[in-house]
């Protein structure tokens, strides 16, 4: 009978066990398509799992939520989160999950280009699959050991690190893992020009991608493909690579990919010479482009609001959790004197009819000052909400702002090109019209009106920023603090150097310059330093 009971027990634990990881996949999947609202749900589940005691899935929610994070370019969040999942999957006792945890805070640091950092933590997650036997955990940390050999330049580790990995995700039949290896190499080939070598690992991986039904790593590989043959000056082949490529991401809805592909479209066509499906697939990938910018900006607002939120929450929670304290102190001490009361009452009741009603006039005193102080909090909490709902109003703001700069500088930056290609041409009677055109352009790149506009919205969404930003240093110039409130808007180069109108070289001259003015140590990376002010 004792045996029945355990059996069942065991049972009931194993399903209650699958359902958590079963709604922690949902969500993961939720993510891809609603960040914010997979965040909150996961912070749900983490107040649960804390309630329960379950250190292992605090570590499972945590390292969800640095995922999360990491995905929307909130790399300070995430570490933290990676940091706590670290310690929880400690507690639990579960080293595949601690070197798991591993993996992703070096996959951070490589993003920010903080390579030593990203080596070092690799390394640790390598020896603790090591410890486990994880062979399938080895070969995707050898697989991220060989792409920072990669950017490093140094090849031969690079290959030597990537052809580990295959052989382990080989002998774990894991064709995913193997298909991205085999990208991995392609772009190592590519990278020493080896266009035939490339091509090889680029068919390869894609057969892998295709035999698993992984839609992204198929466009991305046709991609490549394209790209090698664009290269390689065939130009008919590439296009009808680079076509498919564009079809099944039209077909998946996947907008990124569809204007990675008509922008490789648009340079094919442009190396062919037929300037009209050039500039018709260019225009295709800004427009989608800037559609991509508009959802991630919409996107980033809601979980903004949802980080705010959290933290609110958890400042919230603390002080009520105060006023809880001090409340129950308050009760017993008022018991205590009611009942100390009541006893005099009892006893002198003849004689302190006086005391008695200066004791009723001070509870009345005390119950009306406290009806104020509640009347007080509730106004805070109004207070409280209307700033929120300011908040997003104004992070709508600057993301309008941001997104009309964008669309102004690049129109701009268009015409001024059509209008010097016209002027190049032999017709002289229209220099004189077209040299005007072109210095009433290169004079309205330097109105103010919408970068005022610009920084007025910004300062309201982060407070504070530029008086924190001035402490590090007071040489900041106007141009020096456009540059940085655009970094803190997680925008890539290209964007920023549009918006500044300036050229990607400019760009990386003002970065570096800027780096010394703040004094950012070798190695340190400039973009997370200002995300992290």
């Amino acid at each position: 009978m004792i045996r029945v009971y355990s059996f069942c027990f065991l049972l009931l634990l194993g399903h209650m066990l699958y359902g958590q990881q079963d709604r922690l996949s949902r969500l993961q999947e939720l993510a891809q398509q609603q960040p914010d609202t997979a965040l909150r749900s996961l912070r749900e589940l983490y107040g649960e799992s804390k309630k329960a005691g379950d250190t292992s899935m605090q570590g499972e929610y945590l390292q969800a939520m640095g995922e999360i994070c990491f995905h929307q370019g909130h790399y300070q969040q995430a570490m933290e989160f990676y940091f706590d999942a670290e310690k929880a999957f400690d507690k639990a006792g579960r080293s595949d999950k601690i070197a798991q945890t591993f993996g992703k805070m070096g996959i951070l640091y490589f993003y920010n280009k903080q390579h030593d950092k990203a080596q070092e933590v690799f390394t640790q997650a390598l020896e603790l699959y090591k410890k486990t036997n994880n062979e399938e955990g080895q070969a995707h940390i050898l697989g991220s050991i060989g792409q920072v050999y990669e950017k490093r330049q140094l090849y031969d580790s690079a290959f030597y690190y990537q052809n580990l990995a295959l052989s382990k995700f080989q002998l774990c039949n894991n064709k995913e893992g193997a298909a991205k290896i085999y990208e991995n190499l392609g772009s190592i080939y590519e990278d020493l020009e080896k266009y035939s070598e490339a091509l090889t690992n680029f068919q390869q991986s894609l057969a892998l991608y295709t035999a698993a039904n992984n839609e992204v790593g198929t466009i991305e590989v046709i991609n490549n493909l394209g790209d090698i043959l664009r290269k390689t000056g065939q130009y008919s082949a590439s296009i009808a690579k680079t076509k498919e490529a564009l079809h099944l991401a039209e077909k998946t809805k996947n907008t990124y990919q569809m204007a990675s592909a008509a922008k490789d479209l648009g340079k094919t066509y442009g190396l062919m010479k037929q300037l009209d499906s050039a500039y018709h697939y260019a225009e295709r990938s800004r427009t989608l482009s800037l559609d991509v910018y508009s959802q991630d900006v919409l996107k980033q607002t809601s979980f903004l609001q949802v980080l705010y939120d959290m933290n609110k929450q958890a400042d919230e929670i603390e002080r009520l959790n105060g006023e809880r304290t001090v409340n129950r102190i308050l009760m017993i001490s008022f018991g205590i004197g009611a009942i100390l009361v009541g006893v005099l009452i009892f006893l002198t009741f003849s004689r302190q009819r006086l005391k008695i009603r200066d004791q009723k006039i001070t509870t009345e005193k005390q119950e009306a000052e406290h009806a104020l102080v509640q009347l007080q909090l509730e106004n805070k909490v109004l207070e409280e909400e209307l700033l929120k709902e300011q908040l997003i109003v104004k992070g709508r703001e600057l993301s309008a702002h941001t997104l009309n700069l964008i669309k102004n500088k690049q129109l701009l930056e268009q015409l001024r090109s059509d209008l010097l290609a016209m002027v190049k041409d032999d017709r002289r009677d229209q220099k004189k019209q077209i040299k005007q055109l072109i210095q009433e352009i290169d004079n309205s790149f330097g109105e103010e009106q919408h970068w005022k506009e610009f920084a007025q919205a910004f300062d309201q969404v982060h407070q504070e920023f530029f008086d924190k930003l001035k402490s590090y240093s007071a040489d900041l110039t106007p141009a020096d603090l456009r540059l940085i409130a655009l970094m803190k808007m997680n925008l890539s180069s290209a964007e920023i150097a549009v918006m500044l109108g300036i050229s990607t070289d400019s760009l990386r001259v003002a970065r570096y310059r800027l780096r010394k003015k703040l004094n950012i140590e070798q190695g340190d990376n400039l973009t997370f330093f200002i995300q992290s002010l």
